[in-house]
């Protein structure tokens, strides 16, 4: 039987197509390999965000090109839009696909690897992923993703709503809902829908268990939708937003057309009605024109914003964006910017899980090693758990026991 290993870069909508090819791979026959080394066919799924991300992409190629030579090697997505003459010359690729051409991956693959069909085999994520929306019709300064990915584009919501109820009946106790831009999800349909009436429609599902949003736009949640959400039983209290940056004048610069003071609001509000959410922001470091006065603004909103951590990114000049061609802001300085708002999120996000402590929360066990398990909590608490007697995948309670540094520890709740 062709083994199968799938290496994924970035996003989550890269993490929910690599679930829905893994689930194809396996019906059609192929069986799952965990060590992209010794599999027969890898797929690497690639982001080009940042640098780091193509570089990390490229050395991962290298790195499997040289340890398993006679693997077929399958190189899609983002970075082979932005560099498909790149990739010919680095890889030995056996298909190089764009985000276009992805939709023909697993048919390719299964005419040439794919063999009896068969019940799916393991799962490939402990949570399902559900990927509702593609694509992206901003424009902002320093991202390129709108030209790897193209326009805006929503699933029919009756193909979202089938995929979902399958996952119920497959056991899922936890969906994850990605989009590139989730928040504008339903604009582009006619008629017109939004994420506020999918969730609507998600949540009636019968025995249909937590509901996890991935990024939303500050620019594109309203007090509606931030009352649904934070009302709703089924919605995971983890709301993660692309705030980008807390200087009005860099943001204007980004060309994000919003306010600090808009973001203050959006966040006070989720806290407001959601004491025990887990708040968290994409910010960039280092954008061009970044003074010492705007990142000490964005340091001061940041501080003493709701927020319990931040994804922080470096910036870093992508090919085709207006900020490429800008004037750059020194890489020490970057770096040392980099460096304080990573240690303000570490304070900000042990404050937070020191808040549960003895308390007990609602989570998914989402890795086992042994005895040992790993419990991520509805509000976005990692949990060690020494002595875990539940398998991934399945609901639990966790009472947290010990909060350190650098891991919360809990035991599981008969």
């Amino acid at each position: 039987m062709t083994s199968f290993s799938i290496q994924n870069f970035g996003c989550r909508v890269n993490q929910a197509e690599a679930f829905g090819w893994a689930e194809e791979f396996e019906r059609g026959g192929l069986r799952l390999e965990k060590d992209s080394t010794r599999a027969d066919l890898v797929v690497v799924n690639t982001c080009t965000l940042t640098t780091r991300a193509d570089r990390d992409v490229r050395k991962f190629i290298r790195k499997i090109s040289r340890l398993n030579r006679q693997a077929k090697l399958i190189v899609a997505g983002c970075s082979v839009d932005g560099g498909r003459a790149e990739f010919e010359k680095i890889s030995r690729a056996w298909l190089l696909l764009s985000n276009e051409e992805k939709g023909g991956l697993t048919s390719r693959v299964l005419a040439d690897f794919g063999g009896r069909r068969e019940a799916l085999a393991q799962p490939w994520r402990s949570r399902a992923l559900l990927k509702v929306q593609d694509g992206c019709n901003l424009r902002c300064a320093f991202c390129v993703i709108p030209y790897v990915r193209g326009k805006s584009r929503s699933f029919d919501s009756e193909e979202i709503l089938s995929r979902a109820r399958k996952f119920v009946r497959q056991g899922f106790q936890e969906v994850v809902l990605c989009g590139i831009h989730l928040s504008s999800y339903g604009r582009d349909l006619r008629p017109k829908s939004s994420l506020h009436e999918l969730l609507q429609a998600l949540v009636e599902i019968e025995g249909m268990g937590k509901i996890r949003l991935s990024s939303l736009d500050p620019r594109f949640l309203d007090d509606k939708l931030i009352d649904f959400i934070t009302s709703s039983q089924k919605i995971c209290p983890h709301f993660h937003l692309s705030l980008q940056h807390g200087s009005d004048r860099i943001l204007k610069l980004m060309g994000r057309n919003s306010r600090v003071s808009e973001y203050g609001h959006i966040l006070s509000r989720l806290r407001q009605r959601s004491p025990a959410a887990s708040l968290g922001a994409d910010i960039i470091s280092g954008f061009p024109g970044e003074s010492d006065e705007d990142f000490a603004k964005m340091f001061d909103f940041l501080k003493n914003s709701a927020l319990t951590y931040g994804h922080v990114f470096t910036y870093s000049p992508r090919p085709h964006t207006q900020a490429a061609d800008w004037p750059q802001v020194a890489e020490t300085v970057k770096s040392q910017r980099s460096a304080l708002l990573r240690k303000l999120f570490e304070e900000k996000r042990l404050a937070f899980r020191l808040t549960f402590l003895s308390q007990e929360l609602e989570g998914v066990v989402v890795k086992k090693s042994g005895a040992d398990g790993e419990v991520l909590t509805s509000n976005y608490v990692d949990v060690h758990v020494p002595s875990c007697p539940n398998e991934p995948g399945e609901a639990v309670k966790v009472k947290i026991s010990r909060v350190e540094s650098k891991q919360t520890r809990g035991e599981i709740v008969a």
